[in-house]
């Protein structure tokens, strides 16, 4: 039961929620496992119930009615209540202890990660975690061999070995300090960033090979400014205005809000984006302190490629 959700309540009321969540009918109804026609089914008997619209159908996805906050506000309550009944459940059944091993990208362990293991530690403060940063194109073979339970990777391809948990998008964008001369543009390309100098990823991170592509393409010979594994040291470069680095927002949330880092999206492609996705070993049954963190990790993904989705980023 750990780490589950649990569906004691109509499912009317978790298909609801995970379409406001995903603003698509269709993509709920992937990470529901459900047909399309199945989820668009019980939105309409709730809307036939109540007599109005749920949501408004927008160019960029779903957006929820003012009948559709009502039931939001309603819904809330409900699985708030729920969560609590499935920690009591939870502590009935002894999961006050284990271990969790993680393996994980750079950029998740500056707000993210740290945000869910305060979450963890309150809901279970006896299960112990440790967390091993590294690039994304190590982490599966971390899984494969045990010595990580779960994986916290950006663009990893899919492979039988290992199993996506759940998956969050995200969009790649240019990292200037606010007084560089890019800071104000609403998007930017790649060829327009490599007129200020780039700060590139090495191979082993998964942007090196979302942004291979656009540096080919620019025919460009010389090697950049800086190349480097470490995100933070991109970012420090980027702050000091020795050229312009690239992320999604995962990873730069304070620099942000502090006002000390501007985001650009890239144009390119009309717009590029990075799976950040939680992964374990196929055919692996997790443990319940596993699934445990497995679950507040998805939730928390879910979370942020929303907050993405409000800043008026929309994930296509």
């Amino acid at each position: 039961m750990s780490g589950r959700t649990l569906r004691i309540h109509s499912s009317a009321i978790h298909y609801f929620d995970m379409v406001r969540r995903c603003h698509s009918i269709r993509e709920a109804a992937r990470r529901l496992n459900v047909a399309s026609s199945a989820v668009n089914r019980q939105i309409l008997k709730i809307e036939d119930e109540i007599g109005a619209p749920l949501f408004e159908r927008l160019p960029g996805g779903l957006r929820l009615t003012l009948a559709g906050e009502i039931l939001s506000r309603h819904v809330n309550l409900v699985l708030q209540d729920l969560e609590r009944v499935r920690l009591e459940f939870d502590a009935l059944r002894g999961l006050r202890s284990g271990h969790v091993e993680i393996a994980t990208v750079e950029g998740a362990t500056v707000d993210l990660l740290p945000s869910v293991l305060k979450r963890m530690r309150e809901h279970y403060p006896q299960v112990t975690i440790g967390v091993t940063v590294q690039g994304s194109q190590s982490i599966p073979l971390a899984l494969i061999n045990s010595r990580a339970d779960l994986g916290l990777a950006f663009a990893l391809p899919r492979a039988p070995e290992i199993r996506q948990l759940s998956v969050g998008h995200f969009r790649l964008g240019a990292l200037v300090s606010p007084d560089h001369p890019l800071a104000e543009r609403g998007s930017v390309n790649f060829a327009t960033c490599a007129e200020h100098g780039l700060i590139l990823a090495k191979s082993e991170l998964s942007i090196h090979h979302l942004l291979a592509p656009l540096h080919k393409r620019l025919g460009l010979l010389d090697k950049p400014p800086l190349q480097s594994n470490s995100m933070e040291l991109a970012r420090q470069m980027a702050r000091h205005n020795m050229g312009v680095a690239f992320q999604t927002r995962v990873g730069v949330e304070a620099d942000l809000g502090k006002g000390e880092l501007v985001h650009i999206p890239l144009s390119d492609q009309g717009g590029i984006y990075s799976d950040l996705g939680l992964y374990a070993r196929s055919g692996r049954e997790l443990p319940s302190a596993v699934e445990a963190l497995a679950h507040l990790l998805s939730e928390e993904i879910a979370i942020r490629e929303r907050a993405e989705r409000a800043f008026g980023q929309p994930v296509l």
